[in-house]
């Protein structure tokens, strides 16, 4: 039982629409959120936050989904951290490549919401 904190999930998209969904989703069934509009914000969170799941979409301006997973795997702290893409882009190179550089999944929009939340559930266990 994870009385202490409950689990933190980062949510990365430009989109303030998505921000707002998949953080009421995600609050719905328990979890803290931290929101960052793109990847320069979230690595900036990421000095005063561990997310235990990040869910980041690929498209950003100033630093995009796939620079920000490279920075995250680069780093001793966050190599482990599960970083899952959410995009629009579902074509088979941005996939692997996604996968190629440390994606732990990669997930279509619109995304399925009982898909997510079994993913970011599982990946939340493995950390506990």
């Amino acid at each position: 039982t994870s009385h202490a904190t409950l689990p933190t999930v980062m949510v990365v998209d430009d989109s303030l629409t998505v921000r707002k969904i998949t953080s009421r989703l995600l609050m719905r069934e328990g979890y803290q959120v931290v929101l960052a509009k793109d990847g320069v914000d979230a690595l900036e969170k990421l000095l005063d936050v561990q997310p235990d799941v990040v869910l980041s979409d690929v498209e950003m301006p100033r630093m995009d989904g796939f620079d920000l997973l490279r920075n995250i795997r680069g780093d001793e702290q966050y190599k482990h951290l599960p970083v899952i893409m959410i995009t629009s882009r579902t074509a088979d190179k941005h996939r692997n490549y996604a996968l190629e550089i440390g994606a732990s999944h990669y997930l279509g929009k619109p995304y399925d919401e009982a898909e997510l939340l079994g993913l970011v559930a599982g990946y939340c266990k493995k950390a506990d």
